[in-house]
């Protein structure tokens, strides 16, 4: 995200008569936590299409939708990303260059809004304290052995991944989803001449296309990605693909 990344990502550029489509889930992860932690609220700003770090700004700041500004909304963002890392006040603080206190403030504020948040994560310790491991929605393991550990330290941070690896392993079983059924719909529609799956980078999948093809391409995967939790998995809120194209990776 710096100046230097830019720089390097100008490097990388689309072949001639192509361009770079890029396809990312939007907040995915948040989306996968209001799901699965049953948050009535955030559940329902998602279908609705609202700004969800507005909205926990609104909420964590005491404010109305309208009054919050970029300065709270950057604020409620590193909040909403930081939960699901499983961040301590010490290490929000820094992120926002706030007192520890204030940070504590914030967080608990957070729980308190959104109680259920927390209900799901000492579920999800308690879980992992008892078997040792974690589950995806689909079923996958993370194996948490650090969990009983006789330090604090280690323990504490087996819990922060205990809490995340649900979420995150959800995701990425379901980018996976997406990348198997991709080629197959791009042959369906007669694409799969004219577009190639380049690259992953967390949440997003990069491809080259033909310029011709680029709007076909890009409408026929994001349906792919939006729809790659069928059948195994309906989930409550709805995930959104965010589609950005051009000549460069910048």
């Amino acid at each position: 995200r710096t100046e230097e990344g830019r720089k390097i990502r100008q490097a990388f550029v689309a072949e001639k008569g192509h361009v770079l489509l890029s396809l990312d889930y939007s907040q995915i992860e948040l989306r996968l936590l209001a799901h699965m932690a049953e948050i009535d609220v955030l559940k329902q700003a998602f279908r609705d299409g609202q700004d969800i770090h507005a909205l926990t700004a609104s909420q964590v700041f005491g404010v109305s939708l309208e009054a919050v500004d970029s300065a709270m909304r950057r604020k409620a963002k590193a909040i909403n990303f930081g939960i699901i890392y499983g961040i301590s006040a010490f290490g929000l603080a820094r992120q926002l260059n706030v007192e520890q206190g204030e940070a504590a403030t914030y967080i608990k504020t957070y729980f308190e809004q959104y109680p259920g948040i927390q209900d799901y994560m000492e579920r999800t310790k308690e879980f992992c304290r008892e078997h040792g491991y974690v589950q995806t929605l689909f079923g996958r393991r993370a194996h948490v052995p650090g969990i009983l550990d006789k330090s604090p330290a280690t323990r504490n941070f087996s819990e922060r991944a205990a809490i995340n690896a649900p979420i995150q392993g959800t995701a990425a079983d379901i980018l996976k989803r997406a990348m198997i059924r991709v080629p197959p719909a791009l042959k369906e529609h007669g694409l799969d001449s004219k577009a190639y799956m380049l690259l992953t980078v967390h949440d997003e999948l990069i491809f080259e296309v033909a310029k011709s093809a680029s709007e076909q391409t890009a409408q026929v995967i994001k349906q792919v990605m939006e729809s790659a939790t069928l059948p195994a998995l309906q989930l409550s809120v709805p995930l959104i693909v965010d589609i950005g194209q051009g000549n460069s990776w910048n």
